[in-house]
């Protein structure tokens, strides 16, 4: 090859390789933020998208709401156990025990936050001894309950008290066992049980 063919050749290769290093780069899109706002969303896409949002709002407004009821429901119904639980007694006594205390005092934040509420206290006691001993004993039992609570600030007119003696027991039996069921005072809302107030 000749010297002058030789130099047209390394042009036209000079030329092809500057030409291939100038090429622009292929660009990549970038993918479209999803949170951005539609560039088509009209007035009736924002006020369907209000809508939706509005909605979700108020059902989670009524999912607490719900809760909130249900809570205070449960709060109302282990308050109302509270002041009818029972307690017991030892045998041949009025005296209050201190499972009765803690019992008897359990009742009292209860009835003081709730006004209207009224009590009956019935006196029991077991088969032994006679009708009329038996009677008296439960009458001083259930009086002996009055009095805790009215000594610790509760109206005594929202108390009354009965005595059924032995007439009622609560477990049939000749042994220790139903003997120590049936020597207890019960209680009994006689009003204001919808007024119940839940201690806090």
């Amino acid at each position: 090859m000749t010297t002058p063919y030789r130099g047209i050749v390394l042009a036209l290769v000079a030329t092809c390789a500057l030409s291939a290093c100038r090429k622009n780069p292929e660009t990549v899109a970038t993918p479209a933020d999803p949170n951005a706002p539609a560039e088509t969303c009209d007035a009736a896409c924002r006020q369907a998208r209000a809508d939706s949002m509005a909605r979700a709002d108020s059902m989670t407004r009524a999912a607490e709401a719900a809760r909130d009821a249900a809570a205070r429901a449960a709060a109302i119904e282990a308050a109302k156990n509270t002041l009818i639980a029972t307690i017991l007694f030892d045998y041949d006594q009025s005296d209050i025990r201190g499972d009765a205390r803690s019992s008897l005092d359990a009742k009292l934040p209860i009835l003081r936050a709730s006004a209207m509420v009224q009590l009956r206290i019935a006196g029991h006691a077991d088969e032994r001894g006679s009708d009329q001993y038996n009677d008296a004993l439960g009458q001083r039992r259930a009086a002996s309950a009055k009095r805790y609570l009215t000594d610790n600030g509760i109206d005594p007119s929202r108390i009354s008290i009965v005595s059924y003696g032995e007439t009622q027991p609560l477990a049939m039996g000749a042994d220790e066992s139903a003997w120590a069921r049936n020597r207890r005072a019960e209680f009994a809302i006689t009003a204001g049980e919808n007024s119940i107030v839940p201690p806090r």
